[in-house]
């Protein structure tokens, strides 16, 4: 203590007066809730804007394995890496400034799958962070997870036609993204993002969704496709928590 926020303000010149919130230990689905959040505090404070800054240092993971066979850790240590992403959040764009909003966020909700709470835990010890592997989490998610978006799609009319929209999944592991792909009957472009992230940086935790995002961002601009559309950011965590943000991509790229 301080906080590394404190340190970052500094950085960055804000006035002393800026209002800071630290969120600690959430897993990999922190960074669609902190857009959440950031979504209820920009429309609930007319004018403000949000700096979304989520980071991880995975350092914590890395250890020596307990035995031979001892592959979880070994995977961890593959499958996790270092990241940090940005994002300004704001409602009530200034039309006639500089600001260019990528994603509108039309909807956010969390639940939780019901009798998931051990199948991704972690554990702080004098050895580090032991993790049990995304692997474990896959069955829960592929049973799941269609139901999870249909509850918090409905009321928008978007409950199915998942083809329809764009996605920004957070990359948990192959077998979380394949079993997402399967379930909802994706075609293969629709987690290419998703793929790509996960291949170049790994699972970052709390910042991927922002890495997806600002490929999603690239692929609209290059390619035109799905460029002024509707899509899902879906966070997964530990919990099993399911984050689900409804975005209306802008054009703005």
């Amino acid at each position: 203590m301080p906080g590394a926020d404190l340190r970052l303000a500094s950085l960055l010149g804000l006035a002393p007066s800026v209002r800071r919130t630290m969120l600690y230990l959430n897993g990999c689905n922190i960074g669609s809730t902190v857009l959440r959040v950031a979504k209820d505090i920009a429309e609930n404070n007319r004018g403000a804007r949000v700096l979304v800054v989520c980071a991880e240092l995975t350092l914590i993971l890395l250890r020596a394995p307990e035995d031979e066979a001892d592959k979880a850790t070994l995977i961890m240590q593959a499958l996790f890496g270092y990241g940090a992403g940005a994002v300004i959040v704001g409602a009530d764009a200034n039309r006639g400034s500089a600001e260019r909003p990528l994603f509108e966020m039309v909807a956010a909700s969390q639940t939780v799958i019901p009798g998931s709470e051990r199948a991704a835990a972690g554990r702080l010890s004098e050895d580090g962070l032991l993790f049990r592997p995304a692997v474990e989490m896959t069955t829960p998610i592929r049973e799941n997870v269609e139901q999870c978006l249909v509850d918090a799609l409905r009321s928008l009319g978007l409950s199915g036609g998942w083809n329809r929209l764009f996605w920004a999944v957070h990359p948990g592991g192959r077998a979380i993204l394949d079993g997402v792909e399967a379930v909802l009957r994706l075609d293969t472009e629709k987690l290419a993002a998703s793929r790509h992230v996960l291949s170049e940086y790994g699972n970052m935790s709390g910042p991927t969704v922002i890495f997806v995002l600002d490929e999603i961002r690239r692929r609209h601009g290059e390619h035109g496709v799905g460029r002024d559309g509707l899509g899902v950011l879906l966070g997964l965590g530990p919990g099993i928590s399911v984050e689900t943000i409804v975005l209306h991509a802008t054009g703005n790229y």
